[in-house]
């Protein structure tokens, strides 16, 4: 198979990446925008090593140094950094593709499926992750989660305490939490009653 179709093969890998699996459930735009740009960047690179005197693995090497640059330079949850690599990987393949050339083929629709089953709503969607200010200073990890599932009315797994200020009477805790088999969105009890949550940034697991 030649290169100019594995490049065709692979663009639209990344087209079903970005506009059919990433964009429809988490419509975050600039991203969007990263994958492509990842994507199109590696193939092109990959595909000029691939039929140079240059080694692949100093190419590799490169792109390594420039993912970790570009993963610390900005906040990503683990799921954009999933989607990121899967991008990353879809350009290797079809730059650098394999011989037999059905094992590249495979290996992208194996990367692509991996993500539609992964990242699947269905999967674990009672399942939520969130870091939690605390208006007390946690001590007794039992009465922390009684008053944790009390505000979130949900089941709670875990309960990491990051942080404690005694000073200011917080705690900092990374709580992850079930649902009740209803599926519907946990809600806070009020801060007068619960007297727990002051704020939260949340990450889903889906």
């Amino acid at each position: 198979m030649s290169q100019t179709i594995m490049f065709a093969i692979d663009l639209v890998a990344i087209s079903l990446l970005t506009f059919g699996l990433y964009f429809p459930r988490h419509r975050r735009r600039d991203l969007v925008v990263a994958y492509l740009g990842v994507n199109v960047g590696v193939l092109a690179v990959a595909g000029t090593l691939a039929s140079s005197t240059v080694g692949a693995g100093l190419g590799l090497g490169l792109f390594g140094v420039l993912s970790i640059i570009r993963l610390r330079s900005s906040e990503l949850d683990q799921l954009e950094v999933a989607y990121y690599f899967s991008a990353l990987a879809l350009g290797l393949l079809g730059g650098l593709s394999a011989t037999p050339s059905w094992i590249t083929v495979t290996l992208m629709v194996l990367v692509l499926a991996v993500m539609f089953v992964g990242d699947h709503p269905r999967m674990f969607r009672r399942y939520r992750n969130q870091v939690m200010v605390l208006d007390w200073a946690c001590t007794d990890e039992v009465a922390m989660i009684a008053r944790l599932e009390e505000a979130l009315g949900a089941r709670v797994h875990t309960a990491i305490v990051q942080r404690v200020d005694l000073v200011n009477d917080t705690s900092i805790v990374d709580v992850r939490y079930e649902l009740p088999a209803s599926g519907r969105p946990a809600q806070l009890v009020g801060a007068a009653s619960a007297q727990t949550v002051v704020a939260a940034s949340a990450g889903a697991i889906r």
